[in-house]
């Protein structure tokens, strides 16, 4: 049995490996989204390229955000 067992180094790879994951997902969650002011550019909420839209190019919504600066 005990040679059907991955290595114990393998184990604590993953599980460290996991509890990272966690970690950085806690703390993505927490932040918030990166650029608040931007909206999808389709107010009914249809895709980009599905037919709809003005065919800009993906580019909407990236004006200056309200306020101006940086």
């Amino acid at each position: 049995m005990r040679r059907l067992a991955p290595p114990s180094a393998l184990l604590g790879f993953l599980v460290l490996l996991g509890l990272l994951f966690a970690a950085s997902y806690a703390v993505g969650a927490a932040a918030g989204p990166v650029a608040p002011w931007m909206r999808p550019s389709s107010p009914s909420g249809t895709a980009p390229g599905d037919g709809g839209g003005d065919g800009g190019g993906g580019m909407h919504g990236m004006a200056a955000r309200p306020g101006g600066g940086r």
